[in-house]
Order: structure tokens, then C-alpha cells, then sequence
């Protein structure tokens, strides 16, 4: 019988896109790209997470066309922390096609 490989995590190699329409006082709520994600008129800020510790975040910048921000992420205390220079974001939950994401400004 072959051995079946390791699924790789899908916290990494996917871009999340930050769907504020499914936002909750939980927190706000990321979605594959590659999800049917509703159009926007609001440019939608994109995390993307790499299995050796770092991240980008995609922001909107002043002409609305998303800025790279480097970032690097661990493991703390059961949720993954994303940091920026400017922010913290906080994967409180997670599933293969959806994060639940506390953010702090620095």
C-alpha cells in the first residue's frame, strides 16, 4: 500500500482576503482567493502567510491599489500572531477555507 503524503497546512500558499460583509463581534473574517468572494467598490486588504515565519499583508494605499507590508507570524498561546510594523493580527480560528482575524494598531 503507498503512503498517502502530508496535506500541506492551508494557513500557508493561499492568499486570504478579508470579506468584511461576514464580519462578527468575533472578529473579522478572511476567505481564500480563490473562494467566490463578492465584488467590492472598497479595495479588500489580503494576507498571505509562509510556512518559514513570514507574511505579507496587502493594504490598500492611497490610490486604492494594494502595498505590500512585510510581516512575520508564530504560534502564541493557541491562535497565530501576525505582526507588522503597525499592526498585530490575531488568527483566533481557522479552517482550510476560513480565518477568523482580531486586528490591533501598534
Amino acid at each position: 500500500m503507498a503512503q498517502k503524503s502530508p496535506t500541506p497546512d492551508a494557513l500557508f500558499g493561499t492568499r486570504w482576503v478579508h470579506v468584511y460583509e461576514q464580519d462578527s463581534a468575533q472578529g473579522a473574517v478572511y476567505r481564500r482567493e480563490d473562494d467566490d468572494i463578492p465584488l467590492s467598490r472598497r479595495p479588500r486588504e489580503r494576507l498571505e502567510l509562509r510556512a518559514d515565519g513570514s507574511a505579507v499583508l496587502f493594504a490598500p494605499g492611497p490610490d486604492d491599489r494594494l502595498v505590500e507590508q512585510p510581516a512575520t507570524w508564530r504560534e502564541e498561546r493557541g491562535a497565530v500572531v501576525v505582526r507588522t510594523r503597525d499592526s498585530e493580527l490575531r488568527i483566533i480560528d481557522r479552517s482550510p477555507d476560513r480565518l477568523v482575524v482580531q486586528t490591533q494598531n501598534r
